[in-house]
């Protein structure tokens, strides 16, 4: 379990730095866009599909970080309905149940990645190398589900 504990750590790290990358690409680069707009009557070519992006990153990245807090959105009205003991108890299961669901999410957006890849122009390209954020997004909060359903809850939750 250590072993585990240090994986997620080290992930963890990494994946907030690079929300906060993506975070700081996102703001100057709508600034710098905004300037030129306004400025100069011009933009940064493919700008805001970029930025469109980078928003995904950020969402995704900024996810993962939620799930490792627990601060994730929770659609279970029984949780305020169930006793501590009884939320501990289900903590396991429906961590791994919301692993199993982020995996199918992730098959599905690997597969929609791949026809994008497909059938992209070879000057779309970049932009379906960028939207690779969405099977590794999933496949991020998969594993992170899963962490969290192996390692059980910490003890301030």
């Amino acid at each position: 379990m250590k072993f585990l504990s240090l994986v997620r750590d080290r992930l963890l790290q990494l994946e907030l730095l690079l929300a906060a990358a993506s975070l700081l690409l996102l703001l100057a680069l709508a600034l710098v866009q905004i300037l030129a707009r306004n400025a100069f009557d011009a933009g940064v070519a493919q700008a805001d599909t970029l930025t469109r992006y980078l928003v995904l990153y950020v969402t995704f990245f900024g996810a993962t970080l939620a799930v490792d807090r627990h601060r994730h959105i929770r659609i279970d009205v029984a949780n305020t309905l169930l006793s501590p003991r009884t939320q501990a108890q289900l903590f396991r299961p429906l961590h791994a149940l919301a692993a199993l669901v982020c995996v199918f999410f992730a098959d599905a957006a690997v597969r929609f990645w791949r026809d994008e890849w497909t059938y992209a122009q070879d000057y779309e390209r970049w932009q379906v190398l960028v939207g690779l954020i969405l099977p590794v997004g999933f496949v991020l909060l998969t594993l992170h589900f899963l962490l969290a359903a192996l390692l059980g809850p910490d003890d301030d939750t």
